[in-house]
Order: C-alpha cells, then structure tokens, then sequence
C-alpha cells in the first residue's frame, strides 16, 4: 500500500479533510497521513463538513511534523503556500509536491458563507487529490515507465 503525507502549517483543515478523504476513497490502495509545522486544533466546520459525506474525522488529531519524521512516505503534499515555504523537502518523502488550496479557516461572513468555503475547499481537495494520487502512485503504466 502506499503512503502519503498531507502538510499544512496548522493541520487543522486542509490536511485533516485530505487525510479523510483520501483514508475513504482510496482505502485500502493509499494511507494518508497528515501533519502541520504549527499544529493547533482539528477545527470544528471541518469535522462538520467531511460528516457531510459520512466520513468521521472527529477522532484525528493535529499533529506536527515532528510526530512523523522517522515515517516513510511515497509521497508529501504541501496544501498550503505556508508548509511549503517551510517544508521545502521531507526526509522521510520519497517526492515532495505542492498543491495548494485555499484555507477556508480564512472565510468571512455568514455561518452559512463560511460552510460554503469550508464545502468548496473539501469538494475540491477531493476531485484534485484523489485524480492526482490515482495518476501519480497507482497508474500502472506509469508505474512501469519511471525510472
């Protein structure tokens, strides 16, 4: 099975709705994993959101880098310009991309305006991700032209 990282600064959204998603869609082909320079707290819209689609990521945690710097991965993604400024590489990361969304932590307006944001960036970090690891670590053909 392979094993991807989600970075973010804070692992509080973008990285935590990935690391769902992708732990749902992709079970059993991809793990995912995610981890944040500045760890803070899984926010709350995003638990809310993802329970949308039936999936729970009530019990994950934000956690920090350090947490999981002895782990082998296939592949780190930074989803945020911040991350990837301050994880420009990842020792334990056999490649390390960037893939940035917006952070919908930032949104403004009505409860119902910042729901939105936060549906729009899962909605989106879904299509996006799932296409890209599908492409980039399952795709047998590629698999068997890299060199």
């Amino acid at each position: 099975m392979k094993k991807v990282l989600f970075l973010c600064t804070e692992n509080a959204c973008r990285s935590q709705m990935a690391e769902g998603l992708i732990n749902h869609d992709l079970r059993g082909e991809v793990q995912a994993y995610s981890a944040g320079v500045r760890p803070g707290r899984v926010n709350p819209r995003a638990i809310q959101v993802m329970a949308e689609l039936g999936i729970d990521i009530g019990q994950q945690h934000s956690k920090s880098v350090d947490e999981v710097k002895d782990e082998q991965f296939d592949l780190a993604i930074t989803l945020c310009d911040s991350a990837q400024k301050e994880c420009p590489m990842f020792p334990g990361a056999a490649r390390l991309v960037h893939l940035g969304f917006p952070d919908p932590a930032k949104a403004t307006g009505t409860e119902e305006e910042i729901s939105t944001a936060f549906r729009q960036v899962r909605d989106k970090l879904r299509l996006q991700l799932v296409a890209f690891l599908r492409r980039e670590l399952l795709d047998p053909e590629r698999a068997n032209t890299a060199v």
